[in-house]
């Protein structure tokens, strides 16, 4: 009993010990610290992770009320939980799939079917779209919402000279004589022409009209 009793007395005496005391005293301030610290850290991580203003305290109060004790457990469930990205790396993301998105659509592809389709194809091969069409000028690939040509100025919106009009001649009319008749009627007030003159093509002269007193 007093080998027992003596060695209990010591552990007690090196226990009420200064030293050992201020060992205990800075290990307690150390989790005390450690625990404040995490939930900071907790904080200012969800605020890097969400545009959510509630979800950085909501973060920090779990690891407060798990207490200086229970405070590494509160800190692996909130590393299960918590947004695997940043909003920095899911910005760059977007960024980055966005770039992609562009640098496809600006490859030439069918405006119909959507298919990518080479430069200098005019019509797709799988849906028989229009692509392009040939300058009647120069013979070089033109856009099809181009308004002229890029490398010889023909302008496409613009037509043509028209040349001179052509008016089909009409046959002219046979009477019951056989004489022709002219095709178009004379105006009235001009005298008739010779049936010689229509027929040659000679000038045409008004016959004379009869003086008064010959008839």
């Amino acid at each position: 009993m007093d080998v027992l009793g003596q060695f209990q007395q010591t552990i007690s005496d090196f226990l009420n010990s200064e030293i050992v005391q201020l060992g205990l005293r800075a290990i307690g301030l150390y989790i005390l610290l450690l625990w404040l610290a995490t939930a900071f850290w907790a904080y200012r991580d969800m605020q890097q992770r969400t545009t959510n203003p509630v979800a950085p305290y909501l973060a920090a109060t779990l690891l407060i009320l798990f207490t200086p004790v229970f405070f590494l457990f509160a800190y692996f469930l909130y590393k299960i939980v918590r947004p695997k990205e940043t909003v920095a790396e899911a910005n760059e993301r977007a960024l980055a799939e966005e770039a992609m998105l562009v640098e496809i659509e600006s490859q030439p592809h069918c405006a119909n079917c959507s298919r990518p389709v080479h430069e200098e194809w005019i019509i797709c091969p799988t849906c028989r779209n229009r692509l392009r069409r040939v300058c009647p000028n120069c013979s070089r690939l033109v856009e099809l919402d181009w308004s002229l040509c890029a490398w010889c100025g023909k302008d496409f919106e613009r037509p043509e000279l028209l040349g001179p009009a052509f008016m089909p001649q009409q046959k002219p009319k046979r009477t019951p004589t056989g004489v022709p008749q002219p095709a178009y009627p004379e105006p009235a007030g001009v005298p008739a022409l010779s049936q010689s003159a229509a027929v040659a093509g000679a000038e045409i002269v008004p016959a004379a009209r009869p003086l008064p007193g010959e008839r």
